[in-house]
């Protein structure tokens, strides 16, 4: 069945590419995922694993809020088992599930997951197929490995927060994308999936060891190069891709909204002042730096003229690589986004929806976020325990 979703009053917008059989089996298919409930990379792992068609089972907290969760989709996709992880028998229960598990993901502090049982090598003495993927800040060990911190922190001592933010004023944090999302779940899916891969020849997992502050250091190894060619030396806010160049930066409209400007080519700055109505005016040149607050300023004078709408229209069909800067709100309704299907509803919610794209076997969203134990008998049955084993851990408070 192909499902569509009206995202804008231009029509409906399909999910996604259609396998030549007309199943939907993702990739992942047959990969079964325990993922111990925590926030924000481990669940976003744990998602991504689950749109490209893994079976999620999420072990909720007993004493985690009962009821309807809000809607997130970050925990879309996956049935959710409330096991407490602090009593004997809620262990043994814990040890079972990942017994037939291909992936554990955990996002605890190091040392938590040895504390309660369910340390790496007890797990893999049981089931030495595991991929357990562990995601930390810190990563496993080092001076700072027992400390807290949040994406701002892993940020800033990984230099990636000092080059982002104008030239005159603090570094500016870019929400929680990079470390979290990025340097976090992003990089555990990638670990996890070549440790998957690997598994294959050896038939052993093993640990990915994910450290958020080594993902974001990752992701500045252009930034490296380009400081190492000599190509990224000024403060920050005056380099090419910093808000420095003109050609590259965002500028207001006559509205207040904004539009982002990325002609870095010069065949691409050449249609980006044709657009502005500047192509005859003596300016100078692209890449000289010492005009570069000159055409700033001509540049910021133009986009002022017009609203933000106004000129996307002028550029739509251009290559001036001129886009204008939508909310959350609007993107769904983005012409190109509609017509990819990028954003699906799931139960009522409009959110991303499963990236990237499989030609034979896509992702799909496998349905909304579960409540904290909404089927803790049904998937407890599904893997492996007879009724009255799952009575037997209700009764006695180890699962809920």
């Amino acid at each position: 069945m192909i499902v569509t979703f009206d995202l804008s009053p231009a029509g409906s917008a399909r999910v996604g590419p259609v396998p030549d059989d007309g199943t939907v089996s993702g990739p992942l298919s047959g990969i079964r995922v325990v993922e111990i409930a925590s926030l924000a990379p481990g669940p976003f792992a744990a998602t991504m694993l689950s749109d490209l068609g893994a079976e999620v089972l999420r072990l909720d907290r007993t004493d985690a809020p009962s009821g309807a969760p809000p809607p997130d989709p970050l925990g879309r996709g996956r049935r959710s088992v409330a096991i407490d992880l602090k009593h004997p028998e809620g262990v043994k229960a814990a040890l079972r599930l990942i017994d037939a598990a291909d992936v554990l993901v955990e996002g605890f502090r190091p040392g938590v997951c040895e504390r309660l049982g369910i340390g790496p090598q007890t797990c893999h003495a049981r089931n030495p197929r595991l991929v357990y993927a562990r995601i930390t800040g810190w990563g496993q060990d080092g001076p700072l490995a027992h400390t807290a911190g949040h994406d701002i922190d892993y940020l800033a001592v990984s230099g990636a927060l000092e080059p982002i933010g104008p030239a005159d004023g603090p570094p500016v944090h870019p929400l929680n994308y990079v470390a979290d999302f990025a340097g976090g779940g992003l990089l555990a899916v990638v670990g996890i999936l070549a440790a998957l891969h690997e598994r294959t020849r050896s038939g052993r997992g093993q640990v990915v060891d994910t450290a958020m502050a080594e993902g974001a250091a990752l992701l500045l190894a252009h930034l490296h190069g380009l400081r190492a060619a000599g190509m990224w030396s000024a403060p920050r806010g005056r380099n090419l891709l910093d808000g420095g160049a003109p050609f590259y930066r965002t500028y207001p409209c006559a509205d207040g909204r904004y539009v982002a400007v990325g002609a870095l080519e010069p065949k691409f700055y050449a249609a980006l002042l044709a657009g502005l109505g500047l192509a005859g005016e003596e300016l100078p040149e692209q890449y000289d730096q010492a005009g570069w607050p000159r055409l700033h300023e001509r540049f910021a004078a133009a986009f002022r003229a017009r609203t933000r709408d106004e000129w996307a229209a002028t550029f739509a069909d251009t290559d001036a690589c001129v886009a204008p800067v939508l909310d959350p709100d609007e993107a769904p309704l983005h012409p190109q986004l509609a017509a990819r299907g990028t954003f699906v509803d799931v139960a009522g919610m409009r959110q991303p929806g499963p990236a990237p794209r499989l030609s034979r076997t896509p992702g799909r969203v496998a349905g909304p976020a579960p409540a904290t134990g909404q089927h803790t008998r049904e998937a407890l049955s599904d893997w492996g325990f007879e009724a009255a084993e799952i009575e037997h851990l209700l009764r006695v408070g180890a699962a809920r």
